[in-house]
């Protein structure tokens, strides 16, 4: 996996983030999703670095990276904050505008991030997820019963992380093989990193304050911003075509209600895109970021 590209650990003002980077061209940032790392992007990467400078990282508090300590207010956890430090990053390798690439709650980092910083983003791509504020809108029965996890990460602490510490691996196999269509999207070396990092006390804790701050914070600034600040970029929305955002939303509909060039669609997949249907993510991504 990742042939070609080089680990890094690079410090930032909040701490350090985990990442790899390979290739040659424009330059692209990668940002994976719960309850995965980086690796998430190994059947990706390699093909995007074919074109592009690639650099996928762990997100702030997920896999290697660290995290700064928490707060009451949930500030160090917010995506206007771990957005911030991965503007940080990418300057650090030089890259002072770049296309950036996000799924789930690393898209949820990434249009945050095309928001505050709308001269360093040139292009978006959000993969199976809308914006926080509207999915706490449009919150139902069925957004609480399928989405259970973003009340039950955001509970008080010290309830999710003690109950997660007793079993990480019982939770972590849950949202792979319940939120998947394809039983072979993850190898066995990159599940058991999953599970691995989930065993980290810190991460456990860094995690469920990211969902608090998504339950407050990134909410207030989600509401703050509608119909005040738009996507300036193109944006490029992908969702899996048997998932909850296929089945609740209109995804295309939501996303141009926050920026004005918004392409995309379905793909035949679950949601975790890139894993398990790689040649279609990456074909769809190379044609949306290939300058014209």
């Amino acid at each position: 996996m990742f042939d070609g590209f080089e680990e890094f650990d690079l410090p930032t003002s909040g701490g350090s983030i985990h990442g790899r980077r390979g290739g040659d061209g424009p330059p692209v940032l990668l940002l994976h999703g719960i309850p995965e790392t980086h690796l998430m992007w190994h059947r990706v990467a390699p093909q995007l670095a074919e074109r592009f400078s690639v650099v996928a990282t762990d997100l702030r508090g997920f896999g290697d990276s660290s995290t700064p300590p928490s707060a009451s207010d949930h500030v160090p956890h917010s995506m206007r904050e771990i957005a911030g430090e991965q503007v940080e990053v990418m300057a650090t390798l030089g890259h002072e505008r770049f296309a950036v690439v996000g799924h789930d709650r690393g898209a949820r980092c990434a249009y945050r991030m095309a928001l505050d910083h709308p001269n360093i983003v040139i292009r978006l791509a959000v993969l199976d997820t809308v914006p926080t504020g509207d999915a706490f809108r449009r919150a139902d029965m069925d957004f609480s019963l399928g989405f259970w996890l973003w009340s039950f990460l955001a509970a008080p602490e010290p309830v999710p992380e003690r109950l997660i510490a007793h079993d990480p691996a019982v939770l972590v196999n849950h949202m792979l093989d319940s939120w998947s269509d394809a039983a072979d999207a993850f190898p066995a070396a990159v599940r058991a990193d999953y599970i691995k990092k989930f065993n980290d006390p810190d991460t456990i804790h860094a995690i469920c304050e990211e969902y608090r701050a998504a339950a407050t914070l990134d909410y207030q600034h989600d509401e703050a911003d509608r119909g005040h600040r738009r996507i300036s970029c193109p944006v490029l929305a992908l969702w899996s075509a048997t998932g909850a955002v296929a089945s609740w939303y209109q995804p295309l509909a939501i996303w141009r209600e926050w920026a004005d060039e918004v392409s995309g669609g379905p793909i035949q997949a679950g949601h975790f895109l890139p894993e398990e249907a790689p040649e279609e993510t990456t074909h769809r991504l190379l044609d949306f970021l290939t300058p014209r």
